[in-house]
């Protein structure tokens, strides 16, 4: 199954919600969280996304209508 890494970056109002849980349950997806860095005013997370082209495509969407900002990382960060 395809992977891709990509960086998010949450606004303050998104941090306490389950953003990553709720794309991967709606777009069949499975997150690995591979860094993160959550303050009161920004969250920051490298996220490991694994699953068909088509719903990877979907999940990064749907982060992005939500509001978060959503990076691709070329090649592994964390080895």
């Amino acid at each position: 199954m395809p992977k891709k890494v990509v960086h998010l970056i949450f606004p303050q109002n998104l941090i306490k919600k389950p953003a990553i849980y709720t794309m991967a349950l709606k777009h069949q997806v499975i997150p690995n969280i591979r860094r993160a860095k959550i303050t009161e005013t920004v969250g920051e997370v490298v996220l490991e996304l694994e699953g068909t082209r088509e719903n990877l495509e979907k999940g990064i969407r749907y982060l992005t209508r939500q509001g978060i900002k959503v990076e691709p990382i070329v090649g592994d960060v964390i080895e």
